[in-house]
């Protein structure tokens, strides 16, 4: 990208932090702006499709919803997160998640209650319930929490997660910058790979863009029977 245009991306950046009113919302000292990110997502199901995803936060009513939705011929995906911002960081309330791939459907979908510090299912034929700590997220909330650590310059980034009635453990690993094209342009992003240890097939890596107020410009998942899914950025609002 040339200097003039990288120039000017910074300062838009820097303006935008500045015009935000004094009521602006904020986690861990962090401003929170809404956004919408299209992407072109690639589905590797044996076969190669190629479709259109959304990620969307927005300010709601009743708090904030994380959103992707995304879809390619014979495959689905939609999952959404409803949040809430803290000064130490995001809080999520409630978490959707619905695959379909070629007639095949995965659904979950769980409660926060934190003034007990737990989470449930709340689908009824596979019902459970975990004790959970401060700062627990979802599959999806984690990513934006991640976000905010980025700006905050955090070296450790691990996130404790609910899934499956069970508390897991998300780390990831930097693996230095990589330049990746996207249809706004190419952008010299910090590269993440999810530490899923050494004897897993499955792997996933995560590029932010700090030029972008580190918004996610792509993301690789490659499963263990190799099928593979991926985002690139082509539009921002």
């Amino acid at each position: 990208m040339p200097l003039s245009i990288r120039h000017t991306i910074r300062q838009t950046a820097a303006l935008c932090l500045l015009l935000l009113p004094a009521s602006a919302v904020q986690s861990a000292g962090i401003p929170v702006e809404p956004y919408k990110a299209v992407y072109a997502s690639e589905w590797d199901l044996g076969f190669s499709l190629s479709g259109e995803a959304v990620r969307q936060l927005q300010q709601m009513e009743s708090g904030w919803q994380l959103s992707l939705n995304a879809s390619a011929m014979v495959a689905s995906l939609s999952e959404s997160s409803k949040l809430r911002f803290t000064p130490e960081g995001v809080e999520p309330r409630s978490y959707s998640y619905q695959r379909k791939v070629l007639g095949k459907k995965t659904r979950e979908a769980l409660s926060f209650d934190w003034q007990n510090h737990q989470a449930s299912s709340q689908i009824t034929d596979d019902p459970w319930q975990l004790d959970i700590p401060a700062g627990a997220l979802d599959k999806l909330s984690y990513q934006l929490q991640l976000r905010l650590d980025l700006i905050s310059g955090h070296e450790t980034l691990e996130y404790k997660i609910a899934d499956d009635g069970k508390l897991k453990t998300y780390r990831f690993i930097r693996e230095g910058e990589e330049e990746v094209t996207t249809e706004l342009g190419t952008f010299n992003a910090v590269k993440l790979r999810r530490d899923r240890g050494t004897n897993s097939k499955r792997q996933t890596w995560i590029w932010f863009a700090p030029e972008l107020n580190y918004q996610l410009v792509k993301l690789l998942q490659s499963e263990k029977d190799g099928k593979r899914y991926s985002l690139v950025l082509k539009e921002l609002k």
